[in-house]
C-alpha cells in the first residue's frame, strides 16, 4: 500500500506528503499528512469518499485532531 499523496499548494506547486495515518470521527473522515523528509509538521485534512481533501480549520475539529494525535502519539511511548 502507498502511503504517498501530492498536494498541490496555493502557488500551483505539487508537494509530497506521506500520510501518518487516518481516523473517522462521526461521519467525517480526517488523514494526518507530512511532507516527504519533515516529520516534524504535520497536517491534518478532513476527506470525502471520492478522496478530495479539505483544511481543517475549523476549532472544534482542530480540538479532536489534536486529542487523536495525543493519543496515537501516547501510543509510540508505550
Amino acid at each position: 500500500m502507498d502511503n504517498t499523496i501530492y498536494i498541490t499548494d496555493e502557488n500551483g506547486k505539487e508537494i509530497k506528503m506521506n500520510i501518518l495515518f487516518t481516523f473517522d470521527y462521526d461521519d467525517d473522515r480526517y488523514v494526518i499528512v507530512y511532507e516527504d523528509g519533515k516529520d516534524d509538521d504535520l497536517y491534518p485534512f478532513k476527506y470525502d469518499e471520492d478522496g478530495h481533501l479539505f483544511a481543517v480549520e475549523d476549532e472544534e475539529e482542530l480540538s479532536i485532531v489534536n486529542e487523536v494525535l495525543s493519543a496515537f502519539e501516547g501510543d509510540d511511548e508505550e
